[in-house]
């Protein structure tokens, strides 16, 4: 509410400015953990999508190959997995990929530097602790 005195001299009470200020520190408080939130579900997003991209890379070998290539790949990274001096395959920035072949088989590992989540799959029913051919949140499959 403006005020006008005697001077002509306008402006806003203390009250007022300490108000408007709570009801700043409230709404950052409420949008800090749901930004934070975001970002998590994004990075996950991004090394889900990664590991999508490193199972279709690998059956492409396997059709190719009749076997599937052990490789790991570094954040940013590359991978020729037929040796032809192209990529088959490129990690996006900071997230790591590691794929672990086995003769029925695969398991595929990614994870996002800046999350605490690795989501993992695997093809090979032999080795499977977990559901085969599903992307879970775990350190192993």
């Amino acid at each position: 509410m403006r005020r006008t005195t005697k001077g002509g001299t306008e402006g806003f009470t203390l009250i007022e400015l300490l108000i408007v200020v709570v009801i700043i520190g409230i709404l950052a408080a409420i949008a800090i953990p749901q930004f934070t939130s975001t970002k998590e579900k994004a990075f996950d997003a991004a090394a889900q999508s990664d590991l999508r991209n490193m199972m279709t890379a690998e059956e492409a070998y396997f059709f190719n190959h009749q076997a599937y290539a052990a490789v790991s790949v570094a954040a940013g990274g590359d991978a020729d997995l037929d040796g032809d001096g192209t990529p088959d395959f490129q990690a996006s920035t900071n997230i790591t990929v590691a794929v672990t072949a086995y003769t029925d088989g695969y398991q595929i590992t990614a994870k996002h530097a800046s999350s605490p989540n690795t989501w993992c799959v695997n093809s090979s029913s032999a080795n499977a602790s977990g559901a085969v051919g599903q992307i879970i949140e775990a350190t192993s499959c």
